[in-house]
C-alpha cells in the first residue's frame, strides 16, 4: 500500500511511481533552488495552498504537449502571420519579449481567476522562482501589446526540455501567442517537449496530450543530456532569434 513520503530539508524524493493514485508524491521540504532542480529533473512539481505544507506531484498521467503538435486556432494562425509581418517595425504594436518583466508575468499569474478565491502562486512560490530566474533557469514569454504587458507566461528549462508553470491574458489571445512564439523558439532549438501537469481541456485544445508517467520520464531522462537553449532578454521573433525591443533588424 503507497503512502505519503515526508521529507526535511534533506531527504531524497521517493520514485514517482511512489505517488497516489491522484499524483501526490510528498510533503515537506524546502523550495532551495537546489531542491527545486532535483524535483523537476525526476519529473516532480510543487503545487500547495499557501499555509499548507509543500506538496510535490508526479500525476499519472501527465499532459505533455509535443511543439510539432502546437495546434494554432485559424484566428491565432492569422494573427501570427500579421505579427510576422510587423514584428521587425520599430513601432509595431504587438510584440512578443522574453524575459522583460519576468516579476510582472507571474505576479499577473498569481491573480486570482474568475470563480477562484485564492491562488497557488503562493509569496513563497514567487521568491523561489524569481531567484530561480535569476540563476537562469526559469523563463517569461510576454504579448506586449501598445507597450503594455497584455499576456505571457512563465516556465522552467531544464536540458532540452521546457516545464510550462502558469499563464495569464488581459487582450483576446495574448497568452497564446505567447504560447506560440515559446514553441517556435523551442523548436529552434532542439526542444521537442513542453511539460503541461496536469489535464485540462484548454490544455488539450492547444494539443497537449496525455502520457503515461513512465514515458514521460524516459523523454524528460534523455532531453536531459543536452544543454538547454540560449535563453537571453529581448524581442522574440518568428525566425527564433532575438532582438533588442522596439528596433529593426536586417
Amino acid at each position: 500500500m503507497k503512502t505519503l513520503a515526508w521529507l526535511d530539508e534533506h531527504t531524497p524524493f521517493p520514485h514517482p511511481d511512489h505517488a497516489l493514485g491522484d499524483g501526490l508524491l510528498a510533503a515537506g521540504g524546502t523550495l532551495t533552488i537546489a531542491r527545486l532542480a532535483e524535483a523537476y529533473s525526476k519529473g516532480i512539481f510543487p503545487w500547495y495552498n499557501e499555509g499548507d505544507p509543500i506538496l510535490w506531484w508526479s500525476p499519472e498521467p501527465r499532459m505533455l504537449l509535443r511543439c510539432a503538435d502546437f495546434n494554432a486556432s485559424r484566428s491565432l494562425r492569422k494573427k501570427l502571420r500579421q505579427l510576422a509581418r510587423q514584428e521587425q517595425d520599430a513601432d509595431a504594436r504587438v510584440q512578443i519579449r522574453m524575459n522583460m518583466a519576468f516579476a510582472q508575468v507571474m505576479q499577473a499569474c498569481a491573480e486570482p481567476r474568475d470563480g477562484q478565491s485564492g491562488t497557488w502562486i503562493s509569496p513563497d512560490i514567487l521568491a523561489a522562482y524569481g531567484q530561480w530566474h535569476q540563476e537562469g533557469r526559469v523563463h517569461s514569454i510576454e504579448t506586449w501589446i501598445d507597450g503594455e504587458l497584455a499576456g505571457g507566461l512563465y516556465g522552467v528549462s531544464l536540458g532540452r526540455f521546457f516545464f510550462g508553470e502558469s499563464m495569464f491574458s488581459r487582450a483576446a489571445d495574448a497568452s497564446k501567442l505567447a504560447l506560440a512564439y515559446l514553441v517556435i523558439y523551442l523548436m529552434a532549438h532542439g526542444v521537442k517537449y513542453i511539460d503541461c501537469q496536469q489535464q485540462t481541456k484548454h490544455l488539450g485544445s492547444l494539443g497537449a496530450k496525455p502520457v503515461a508517467r513512465k514515458l514521460f520520464l524516459e523523454k524528460l531522462e534523455q532531453s536531459l543530456r543536452y544543454p538547454p537553449p540560449p535563453w537571453g532578454h529581448g524581442q522574440l521573433l518568428q525566425s527564433g532569434k532575438l532582438a533588442p525591443p522596439g528596433t529593426k533588424t536586417p
